[in-house]
């Protein structure tokens, strides 16, 4: 003999006076423990996705960079300085002249160093060299160093982008 259950084809619940089908408890319990689950793996997964994409900060534009008694600085000798969030790098050639990049390699964006003895900026990662006038001679970065503009006043130097 075939109850109203099994011919409406659903063990899931009872019915209820008004012919509609009551959830039972374990459906509930179902649903309850399925949202938990799924409000902890969210938990989980929100700090790991933001770390992954962290929001885009606007870098403050440096306008000038003001190196006191920087015109002292030796023949054939550098100075590291702050240019904003970025390494700065200034050398005075044998010459006597001036010449500042960011100090960011162009390959792996790791920091370059002067080498008075080979008279090059150099990049200890991948043995990347630049010539004094920021272009790429030998190794692996793609492109020349980012410039900038040297001025002198007095024994102060300033230090700004090129334009």
């Amino acid at each position: 003999m075939e109850t109203d259950k099994q011919r409406a084809g659903d063990s899931s619940g009872e019915m209820n006076m008004h012919g509609e089908q009551k959830m039972s408890r374990r459906t509930i319990l179902n649903a309850l423990l399925g949202g938990t689950a799924a409000l902890w793996v969210a938990t989980l997964l929100y700090p790991v996705l933001r770390y992954l994409n962290p929001p885009k900060v606007a870098e403050p534009r440096t306008s000038t960079v003001k190196l006191e008694g920087a015109a002292q600085l030796k023949n054939n000798s550098s100075r590291m300085f702050k240019f904003g969030q970025k390494p700065g790098l200034l050398i005075r050639t044998s010459a006597g002249d001036f010449k500042a990049f960011v100090a960011i390699c162009t390959h792996l964006a790791c920091t370059v160093q002067y080498r008075s003895d080979e008279g090059d900026v150099w990049c200890a990662c991948h043995n990347g060299r630049f010539d004094l006038t920021g272009k790429n001679i030998s190794g692996p970065p793609p492109r020349p160093l980012t410039r900038l503009r040297v001025a002198l006043r007095g024994e102060d130097v300033f230090i700004s982008p090129e334009a």
